[in-house]
């Protein structure tokens, strides 16, 4: 069962963007999205609200995300929060198969 993470980073003066910028230039999404476990790994702009950036973020099972936890990677990412001043609200949700009835409001 995959575990999601969303990750709603908020800021000032587009301080959550710029940080996602940053994640992104430095080349530490692409380390993250490497990671074994990972399912996915993106940024994404809330349309009516400049100063949060919200992270989806997936992984296969408890391990890998505290595999990830432990990684190098981590101390990169809190210094660049800090940078930012940013805060987080956190959200996580574990899958399940979707039911059929769901599937038939689904427009593949």
């Amino acid at each position: 069962m995959a575990i999601t993470i969303n990750i709603y980073y908020s800021g000032n003066n587009k301080s959550a963007r710029k940080f996602a910028e940053e994640m992104i230039s430095c080349g530490v999404v692409d380390a993250i999205r490497a990671e074994s476990g990972n399912l996915r790994y993106e940024y994404f702009f809330p349309m009516d609200d400049e100063e949060t950036v919200l992270l989806i973020d997936s992984w296969e099972d408890q391990a890998a995300i505290d595999a990830h936890h432990a990684s190098d990677m981590m101390p990169k990412i809190t210094e660049l929060r800090e940078k930012y001043d940013l805060h987080m609200k956190v959200e996580r949700y574990l899958s399940e198969e979707m039911g059929t009835e769901d599937k038939s409001f689904i427009r593949e």
